[in-house]
C-alpha cells in the first residue's frame, strides 16, 4: 500500500532536519576546535563538551542512549585514527624506542589498572574485581588525544619522545581490552580462572602483530598494482582495507585496532603511488573520525548522572595523575638507561580520552551491576585528564627542557607535494639580515647543480624569481633540492662562515 503523501513529507523533513543537525554540530567541533588551538585547550575536551551540550540534557536536545551504537562508532573511529598514526610514523623513529614501548603498553598498562583498583577498593569502597574493572577501563592512554595533543605545533619534544609516546598510545589498548573483557567475564560468570586469559592475551597480541604486517603489505600491493583509471578510488580502497584488516584479524582471533596501527606502519614505510595525497586524505579522516566519535560519546552521557560521580572521579583521576602512571611509568622503564626528566614527561603525558570512555560502554553492554557508575567516574576522569593533562603538556615539557623550539608556519611549501619516496627535497628558508646572500642577485649565489629556486615571497608578493632578482633579508625561499644537496644549499644562503648554524623555518 502507498504511503500517504503527507507521512512521506514528515519523513523527508525529518530526514533534512536530522542532516543539517549533524552538519552543524561537525561545523561548530570544527570551528570551536579553532579557538582550542588559541586557548591551548585539546580537541577532544571542545569535542566532548559540544556532544553534551547537544544532548538530552543540554540546549541541543538530541535523544541518544544507546551504549551499543556508541561503541561502535568509538571502535571503527579508533580503527581510522590508529591507521593515519601509523601511515604519519617513520620506522627510523620507532627502532630506538621499540622495547620500551612494547613494555610500557603492556606491563605498564597491567600496572596501572592494579594500582587504581587497588585505590578504588581502599578509598571509594569498590569491590575487589570493580576496582580492577575501573582501573583496567582506564588504564591505556588514548591514541586520538596523544596524537591531536603532540601533534600541534604547542608541544614539539626532543629526540624520540614524541614517537614513543605515539607508539605507546597506539599499542596499549589491546592490554586494556583484555583487561576489561576478562574482568566483565569474571564478574559475570564466578569461579573463572584470570589465568586463563594469559593465553588470550598472547594470541591478540601476535595474530594482531602478523595480520596487520600482512595486510599492510597487502594494502601496499593493491595500491601498485591495480592501476586505478581515477586517482579519487585509491583513498577507497585504502578506507577499505582498514575496515577489512580490523574485521578479518577480529574474525580470527587477534586484535584489530594493533593490526592497523601496524599496517598503517607498513604502508607509511613503504613506496606507494599518490602516497602524499594518501597521507592528507587519511589526516582528514582521522579528524572527522576524532570529531564523530567525541561527539556521539557526549551525547551519551547525561550530565545530571555525572554528579554523584565527581568527588570519586576527582579523587580518582588526582591518584592516577599523580601516582598509579608515574609508579607504573618508573618500574616499568627500570631496565632502560632513559633520562629522569624523559620519564617525568612520559609520565606525565598519560591523556585519557575516547578509549576508556569506549571500554566504559562494555560493562553497560554486557549487564554488569552498576556499570552506569563506573561510566560516569570514568568520564569524569576523562575530563580532568583532559584539563590537566592536554593544557600543561607543552609548559611541562618547557620545564623540563625537553620542548624544541617553535618553527614557523611553513608559508610556501604546503601547496606543493614531492613524492616521499624520491630523493627530492623542499627546502623553505627565511633569509636572515646577517645572512651571506643578502645582497646578491639570484645567478650570483653559487647554488649547486640540482638545486633550484621555484618561489619566492618578498613581503606580501610571491613569484618565481629570475636570475638578475635580489635576494633581500627577510625573503623566503622554497627551493627543489635532493637530500644530500640540502646542508650544501643552507650553507650557501644563510651561512656566514662554514660552521655556522642555519637559520630555518
Amino acid at each position: 500500500m502507498a504511503l500517504p503523501l503527507e507521512f512521506v513529507a514528515l519523513e523527508l523533513v525529518t530526514l533534512e532536519l536530522a542532516l543539517v543537525g549533524i552538519a552543524l554540530l561537525i561545523l561548530i567541533s570544527i570551528v570551536a576546535n579553532k579557538f582550542s588551538e588559541r586557548l591551548g585547550v585539546p580537541a577532544l575536551l571542545i569535542f566532548l563538551v559540544v556532544g553534551m551540550l547537544a544532548g538530552s540534557e543540554g540546549p541541543g536536545g538530541i535523544p541518544f542512549d544507546d551504549p551499543a551504537v556508541a561503541q561502535v562508532i568509538g571502535i571503527i573511529a579508533l580503527a581510522y585514527i590508529l591507521f593515519s598514526g601509523g601511515l604519519d610514523t617513520r620506522w627510523e623513529q620507532l627502532q630506538p624506542i621499540l622495547w620500551p614501548g612494547i613494555a610500557l603498553s603492556t606491563l605498564g598498562v597491567v600496572l596501572t589498572a592494579i594500582l587504581l583498583g587497588a585505590f578504588a577498593v581502599l578509598v571509594l569502597g569498590f569491590s575487589p574485581l570493580m576496582g580492577l574493572l575501573l582501573g583496567a577501563v582506564v588504564s591505556s592512554t588514548d591514541a586520538a588525544a596523544v596524537f591531536s595533543v603532540l601533534r600541534t605545533a604547542r608541544a614539539r619534544l626532543q629526540g624520540n619522545l614524541r614517537p614513543f609516546l605515539e607508539f605507546e598510545s597506539g599499542s596499549n589498548d589491546p592490554m586494556a581490552v583484555l583487561l576489561t573483557t576478562g574482568i566483565i567475564v569474571l564478574i559475570l560468570t564466578p569461579g573463572s580462572s584470570v589465568f586463563a586469559f594469559v593465553p588470550m592475551f598472547v594470541q591478540q597480541m601476535a595474530v594482531g602483530g602478523l595480520f596487520g604486517y600482512g595486510m599492510g603489505k597487502a594494502i601496499v600491493y593493491l595500491i601498485n598494482r591495480l592501476k586505478l583509471e581515477s586517482e579519487g578510488l585509491y583513498p577507497v580502497l585504502s578506507l577499505t582495507m582498514v575496515l577489512l584488516t580490523y574485521g578479518l584479524t577480529a574474525i580470527v582471533g587477534g586484535n584489530g585496532f594493533i593490526a592497523v596501527y601496524i599496517a598503517g606502519l607498513v604502508m607509511g614505510n613503504s613506496i606507494v603511488v599518490h602516497k602524499k595525497s594518501l597521507l592528507r586524505f587519511h589526516d582528514g579522516i582521522a579528524w572527522l573520525m576524532q570529531i564523530v566519535m567525541f561527539l556521539a560519546l557526549g551525547l551519551l552521557v547525561f550530565p545530571s548522572e555525572l554528579v554523584p560521580a565527581v568527588v570519586p572521579g576527582l579523587l580518582a583521576a588526582l591518584f592516577l595523575i599523580l601516582i598509579a602512571r608515574p609508579v607504573a611509568v618508573l618500574i616499568t622503564l627500570l631496565p632502560w638507561k632513559m633520562p629522569m626528566n624523559e620519564k617525568a614527561l612520559v609520565s606525565w603525558v598519560g591523556l585519557r580520552g575516547a578509549v576508556p570512555i569506549i571500554l566504559a560502554t562494555y560493562p553497560l553492554v554486557a549487564g554488569v551491576p552498576n556499570a552506569e557508575m563506573i561510566f560516569n567516574i570514568v568520564f569524569f576522569i576523562v575530563l580532568v585528564s583532559a584539563l590537566v593533562h592536554g593544557t600543561s603538556i607543552p609548559s611541562v615539557a618547557r620545564w623540563l627542557g625537553l620542548a624544541v623550539p617553535l618553527e614557523e608556519t611553513r608559508k610556501l611549501s604546503r601547496e606543493f607535494e614531492v613524492d616521499p619516496d624520491t630523493p627530492s627535497e623542499l627546502l623553505e628558508l627565511v633569509i636572515p639580515p646577517d645572512a651571506p646572500s643578502v645582497g646578491k642577485q639570484v645567478v650570483d649565489l653559487g647554488l649547486p647543480k640540482g638545486a633550484l629556486i621555484i618561489l619566492m615571497q618578498k613581503r606580501e608578493e610571491r613569484f618565481v624569481p629570475g636570475g638578475s632578482t635580489v635576494i633581500e633579508a627577510g625573503d623566503t625561499l622554497l627551493l627543489l633540492t635532493t637530500d644530500d644537496l640540502a646542508d650544501t644549499v643552507r650553507a650557501r644562503l644563510l651561512r656566514r662562515e662554514p660552521g655556522d648554524l642555519p637559520t630555518q623555518t
